[in-house]
């Protein structure tokens, strides 16, 4: 496909008389409570919980591996795991993460790889299946639904459920992302995320919870481990949950996560150049709630803006390019990575199709953000404003136009650290920003 992408002849005379604006590198700071040892703090939180009464010598045990770039992920499932142990129990890590990975035992397998949730490392074996069974059926709104539940989980003599807990990028209700939508969404793989998804994101704020808790009283669910973290991708809380206590404190920790997440501190630009997105970062490639990126009309918030530019993906995406149709443009480079049947099948199941659709394809990075500024109405060049940010998991740092001098010193929370410049590329039209710390 990328030699229809070769000869951008007729579009460089359309770009050759933009110019960009010069931008000065600022901090953002928010609040940085974080665990300084995630191992001991998982211990200390599973002896407090007092489930293990809960564990028999000999179960065997599933526990849940999420396709998310959760901090500390493998070191929490790692003591989860000695934890069951040491009682006796035979747990073993199964990927969760319903259509995620191609929709395939092995690319699930390799999703948790790419997270460092290895056997060694978490010192159990990983089963991985995309089999599921029928666990039963819910009613909504007349409607009978079929659950579903991974196999492997469900011959299990008992189910951990570990996620982090956080808002969706989708869809607002009393739960979003955490250990109830990993009970109904991860752990009905793909078979089980089609059926919750059927008629959309707008039966999300019900149907997790329905479904969610459907599944934690049709099984042996011993538990769940839930992770929360700060603005700058650290884990701040851990909490574990016995299984009557998710539906009753989660909605109240969703509202404590929702308060530690980061976001662009100015409300409003032109243009917002990301410089990659992946699955790493969110389930949409760019969490919607930093970007305004939404898929679906049942979120909110985010910057608000009139062109969205994207340069690259992930290599730990694994070809996953979900989230390049909320883009305006993007680069060849990004093309080369995505993988198409590894992404369409995140859209098939979630019935909504813009964030696979593809963004206007240029040549380069600078080439992409000078068709995005161009394309801006009612605003001068000299006047454009610009905000750039690497990714929407790192916000401490991010660059702004000039326009926003004024702006940036007298919003609490930001600090300008550099001089205004232009954009540094190099000869090949490749941005020249965070380059360095990528290769770390």
């Amino acid at each position: 496909m990328t030699e229809k992408f070769s000869d951008y002849s007729k579009i460089e005379p359309l770009l050759k008389d933009v110019t960009l604006p010069r931008m000065f590198r600022a901090t953002q700071t928010f609040p940085n409570d974080r665990i300084t040892d995630v191992a001991a703090e998982t211990r200390a939180r599973l002896e407090a919980a007092g489930v293990l009464p809960l564990i028999r010598p000999g179960m065997t045990i599933a526990v849940t591996g999420s396709s998310r770039g959760i901090s500390n992920m493998n070191v929490i499932l790692r003591e989860v795991v000695a934890f069951l142990q040491e009682a006796g129990a035979k747990p073993f890590i199964i990927p969760a993460m319903g259509s995620h990975g191609g929709s395939t035992a092995e690319g699930q397998r390799q999703v948790l790889t790419g997270y460092g949730i290895t056997e060694e490392f978490c010192g159990c074996p990983i089963r991985s299946s995309m089999e599921t069974v029928h666990l039963g059926d819910v009613t909504d709104n007349g409607e009978v639904l079929p659950v579903y539940i991974d196999r492997l989980a469900y011959e299990a003599d008992g189910i951990v459920a570990v996620n982090r807990i956080k808002p969706h990028s989708a869809f607002r209700g009393p739960v979003e992302s955490g250990l109830t939508k990993m009970l109904c969404i991860g752990l009905g793989k793909q078979k089980g995320a089609d059926s919750l998804h059927k008629d959309g994101f707008g039966t999300f704020a019900t149907r997790i919870p329905l479904f969610g808790n459907y599944v934690r009283t049709h099984t042996n669910v011993l538990f769940g481990v839930g992770t929360i973290e700060n603005a700058y991708d650290e884990t701040n809380r851990i909490v574990v949950l016995r299984n009557e206590e998710i539906p009753e404190q989660e909605p109240a920790l969703l509202e404590y996560a929702k308060s530690l997440m980061p976001r662009i501190l100015v409300p409003e630009t032109d243009v917002l150049i990301v410089k990659e997105i992946g699955k790493n970062f969110s389930g949409s490639g760019m969490d919607p709630n930093i970007t305004g990126t939404w898929s679906t009309p049942y979120g909110g918030g985010g910057i608000k803006k009139q062109r969205t530019c994207v340069l690259d993906l992930t290599d730990v995406s694994h070809g996953n390019g979900l989230g390049i149709g909320q883009a305006d443009t993007t680069t060849v480079r990004f093309l080369n990575k995505m993988d198409f049947l590894a992404t369409y099948p995140n859209a098939l199941t979630s019935t909504v199709f813009l964030p696979v659709k593809l963004a206007m394809v240029l040549r380069d990075d600078e080439m992409a953000i000078k068709a995005a500024a161009k394309t801006c109405n009612g605003v001068s060049p000299e006047n454009l404003r610009v905000v750039l940010i690497r990714n929407t998991l790192h916000m401490s740092e991010l660059y702004l136009s000039e326009t926003f001098l004024e702006q940036v010193r007298q919003t609490p929370g930001m600090e300008i650290v550099s001089e205004c410049a232009p954009l540094p590329f190099d000869a090949a039209g490749n941005l020249l920003l965070w380059n360095e710390e990528e290769k770390q």
